[in-house]
């Protein structure tokens, strides 16, 4: 593999959030309620929450089919209010349970964090999937490797080393097993994004666009629900200063 500076720059740069004091973290999810926040399920209205797919129980934001006896192609996303650019975003999530009857294989212990994406009204009632960036965060199976805060790209492309790059890349991390609690980090600076996972950085790249060669540098964030349960505790982020 060809060795670059961007991934010690983006490390370094890292670390130095990191070092930031905790009150600078502004919590997204009040841990009581979806106040703030748009649900967006396909076959259904921006704002609609069929089968409360989205809920918030003992302070923590789920995801969950158990009101319904099959998946039934209910892809969903629950979006941030506001746009953001240039923050640092920290969720703490784990897979539980077993996944909805009929969901695809692929989307075991599968949810991802979506951003520089388009708002939920402007999507098609079935629509799947916004178009954005997704940090597609991932569950093992107890046996076979595979890597969580992997790159998927819908309606969008980026850059890696200079070379564009649609479709989706696995990432350097490693994987994690069983209903763990896992840190995801997502540190957007300008054009430049870093994957981190538990503190450490395991994918960088670059000059995100539309699929139209629209640069992107903001957008809407949304956690997604794509048939198996998934439980976050913590949504928060961290505002940084723009690049001049």
């Amino acid at each position: 593999m060809r060795k670059t500076l961007l991934p010690l720059i983006l490390f370094l740069a890292a670390c130095a959030v990191s070092a930031t004091a905790d009150e600078d973290w502004i919590p997204l999810f009040n841990g009581k309620n979806l106040d703030g926040w748009t649900p967006k399920v396909s076959g259904h209205e921006a704002g609609e929450n069929p089968g409360n797919i989205f809920r918030v129980e003992d302070g923590i934001l789920k995801v969950s089919y158990d009101q319904f006896d099959a998946f039934g192609g209910r892809f969903g996303h629950l979006f941030y209010k506001e746009k953001l650019a240039n923050y640092r975003l920290r969720v703490v999530y784990r897979f539980v349970g077993e996944q909805a009857t009929g969901g695809p294989g692929w989307a075991f212990r599968n949810n991802g964090i979506m951003f520089h994406s388009q708002s939920p009204q402007s999507m098609g009632v079935r629509q799947n999937f916004p178009d954005s960036i997704e940090a597609q965060l991932l569950g093992g199976d107890g046996k076979k490797p595979r890597s969580t805060a992997n790159l998927f790209t819908p309606g969008t492309y980026v850059f890696f080393d200079g070379k564009k790059m649609p479709g989706s890349k696995q990432s350097s991390s490693e994987t994690f097993h069983g209903d763990q609690w896992v840190t995801f980090e997502l540190l957007v600076k300008g054009d430049q994004i870093t994957h981190i996972v538990n503190g450490t950085p395991v994918m960088t790249y670059e000059k995100p666009h539309k699929d139209d060669g629209t640069p992107l540098h903001e957008g809407y964030i949304a956690i997604q629900a794509e048939s198996h349960p998934t439980e976050f505790k913590t949504i928060e982020a961290m505002p940084l200063q723009a690049d001049r």
